[in-house]
């Protein structure tokens, strides 16, 4: 061997024997997440247990995480309250959950007409939303890291089609959080049901729409074979996840731990996104062929504007209320101007020129 190739050989020994010799070293840690979703909710549940799995082998065996589906701590929207009082040390649900306890939350997750995905994550990475995300968390005892993200969310499945706002009038619709009182003020009677009820509650008529997800998540469900009105989405067009950790859990770990879950995380966020984005590719392909008679439409620009209108009304009235709410949200508006226009010079206008026949 020549001498070049000694010292590298020399020097991969040494970085692999300290590697070894630290995580020995390490002092195991074993932590406790619970999960607002059950354990057969795809792409969420597979996502927090590869997570786990993850942290894992990157620390050698030193950091491990046990995952608790709603279905044993039986709280799925219990988990804000579990971390901040440390009865678990780690969450992973969705921010627009807690508005009851602070409207602040709200645009962690997604607000209509707002971010889309890709945007998001430029806003929290480099566009100072980790710092605003935390402000609205650290008097809770608990720190915010994005959890991976659904995309753009179809506007719902309908059983008739929907031309006007007179058409809106009377309909009762599952569609919970901040987009359902925007409907509300539409005229629709909106209401909450639990996902195990949806199917049931459209089929015998109890509701006369619902929005879930999309094509991936929606696929199991089976609205399509009972709504043939499929609407394009406008009320979350990227709707981020959340990881919350207990603080004082978090800063009493090693740096080296710290790490592994930041880095564990981001990596988490990332594959559920795009595990999510191709399930819903291939889950739309085999809609189609079972129930051809599917149809996708959009809101008419009547319609569109009377949401925006709604929507304008609302945040007006949340700014003047909640000042970090304001912050934040005025944070994303002001990014957004600015993201938008390579939005739309990029992505935008690329598919708009090579649309799939």
């Amino acid at each position: 061997m020549n001498n070049l190739f000694k010292i590298i050989v020399l020097a991969l020994i040494i970085t692999i024997t300290m590697g070894v010799t630290a995580n020995a070293a390490e002092k195991k840690v074993r932590l406790k997440l619970a999960t607002t979703w059950g354990p057969t909710l795809e792409p969420f549940s597979s996502a927090v247990r590869e997570f786990a799995d993850t942290v894992e082998k990157m620390s050698g065996g030193t950091l491990t995480i046990r995952v608790d589906y709603a279905n044993k701590h039986k709280a799925p929207f219990g988990v804000f309250d579990m971390v901040k009082l440390g009865q678990y040390d780690m969450a992973h649900s969705a921010s627009y959950y807690w508005k009851g306890k602070d409207t602040a939350f709200l645009p962690l997750t997604s607000m209509p007409f707002g971010l889309t995905a890709v945007e998001t994550y430029a806003w929290f990475y480099y566009g100072g939303g980790m710092d605003l995300a935390n402000k609205a968390y650290n008097p809770h005892n608990m720190y915010f890291f994005p959890g991976g993200n659904t995309g753009v969310q179809m506007g719902g499945w309908f059983r008739k089609e929907i031309n006007t706002l007179d058409d809106f009038k009377g309909l009762k619709m599952r569609i919970p959080g901040f987009a359902g009182e925007i409907m509300a003020k539409l005229g629709l009677n909106v209401t909450n049901i639990a996902p195990g009820e949806l199917y049931t509650s459209l089929e015998r008529g109890t509701i006369d729409a619902l929005e879930w997800v999309g094509p991936g998540m929606d696929f199991k469900m089976g609205f399509h074979k009972i709504a043939p009105y499929y609407y394009t989405g406008w009320h979350e067009p990227g709707s981020e996840m959340q990881f919350l950790m207990n603080q004082k859990k978090f800063d009493s770990l090693s740096e080296a731990h710290q790490e592994i879950l930041r880095v564990a995380m981001r990596t988490t966020a990332y594959d559920l996104f795009t595990k999510n984005y191709a399930l819903s590719a291939n889950a739309w392909e085999t809609m189609l062929k079972e129930n051809p008679n599917i149809k996708v439409k959009t809101f008419s620009k009547t319609i569109m504007d009377a949401m925006k209108g709604a929507n304008a009304e609302l945040l007006t009235k949340m700014k003047a209320a909640n000042p970090l709410f304001k912050e934040i949200l005025e944070s994303q508006e002001k990014f957004q101007q600015k993201a938008r226009k390579w939005t739309e010079m990029s992505e935008y206008l690329y598919v708009k020129d090579n649309l799939v026949e």
